[in-house]
């Protein structure tokens, strides 16, 4: 009997300590979750990150849109929120109440790009200015055809495709090209996946849509991207890597962020995470297909989140054409 007993409490003893060590791993997770344009980034890295730790870290990656990203991360759901534009006012309020700070930290250059299908023979460039006749709130159920757009464009339906309400891509488009973020035309095919995006406007001759550079270099046979003229400007300018670095490409080049739990840096699993991702953006950034900041811009965002400098650089709300370096100098506000 007492043979039998030790041996139950050997059993229950090991049994215990294989669910503390299963405890221990299941613990040594790095959640993330928003911007499906800053997707392929986080992706890239986390990929290069969990073969260095052979699978001692798992990081896993979603994509519910900016907002939809920030509404977890507010919740404390997540370590990291992707993010395509800056924290708003609102996003903050949500963390300030749920106790949840954060170190916001640029991490590329993102030069959103208008699409249009290959066989479209009549777009040589856009200017700002048409774009907003496509996209302003006046134009649902009015602008339905390219030419009460143009004139010179040919009669034929006005196909749209864009990223849905809950998108940092939206938010930035809107403010750049409309004056105010979320102001857009309701009518038009909306997705919180590009992939769904570059598929609609592969198979139309008439459509035309917008996102992150990385989805237009990953599917160049499918698309064309549409040289922007700026307010102002008589010279069209196609997105790059070239233009961004440059300023030429205005009003759509943008950095892109992820922002990080002062909570979740307290953990080893994601302060190794952070600083893995830092240290290689130069690098996984340009393979994804976007532009990487300059070695100034990375060195002193891996001082500001070593220092945990909490905060946003911004009001609560999106810059059109802010420098990186200004940013990362301003004072946090959370």
């Amino acid at each position: 009997m007492v043979m039998k007993l030790k041996s139950g409490l050997r059993a229950l003893a090991l049994a215990g300590a294989a669910l503390a060590v299963q405890g221990a791993y299941a613990q040594q997770i790095v959640k993330i979750d928003g911007s499906s344009t800053v997707y392929p980034i986080s992706e890239a890295v986390a990929e290069e990150f969990q073969k260095m730790k052979k699978g001692a870290i798992k990081v896993t990656v979603g994509i519910s849109g900016t907002g939809g990203g920030f509404k977890k991360f507010c919740r404390g759901e997540t370590d990291v929120s992707d993010a395509s534009r800056p924290i708003s006012a609102k996003e903050m309020a949500a963390c300030a109440q749920a106790g949840i700070k954060y170190v916001e930290l640029p991490v590329a250059f993102d030069a959103l790009t208008v699409v249009i299908n290959p066989k479209n023979t009549w777009i040589k460039e856009l200017k700002v200015e048409e774009l907003k006749k496509m996209w302003e709130p006046g134009a649902q159920g009015k602008i339905t055809k390219w030419n009460q757009v143009n004139p010179s464009w040919p009669d034929a339906p006005l196909k749209l495709f864009g990223p849905g309400a809950d998108s940092g891509t939206f938010d930035y488009f809107t403010d750049a090209i409309n004056g105010k973020e979320k102001a857009s035309r309701g009518d038009f095919t909306a997705s919180e996946d590009d992939n769904v995006l570059v598929q609609g406007v592969s198979r139309d001759v008439n459509a035309i849509g917008y996102f992150g550079l990385a989805y237009y270099v990953e599917n160049k046979g499918k698309l064309k991207a549409a040289p922007i003229v700026n307010k102002g400007s008589s010279k069209a300018v196609s997105p790059s890597l070239e233009t961004v670095m440059d300023g030429t490409y205005q009003p759509l080049a943008r950095p892109i962020f992820i922002y990080v739990s002062d909570k979740s840096m307290n953990k080893p699993e994601v302060k190794a995470f952070v600083e893995y991702y830092i240290k290689n953006a130069p690098k996984l950034v340009k393979e994804v297909g976007y532009v990487p900041l300059g070695k100034q811009h990375y060195d002193q965002a891996a001082k500001n989140f070593a220092a945990k400098k909490l905060g946003t650089g911004f009001g609560g709300k999106s810059e059109v054409g802010i420098k990186v370096e200004e940013l990362l100098a301003r004072e946090g506000k959370l």
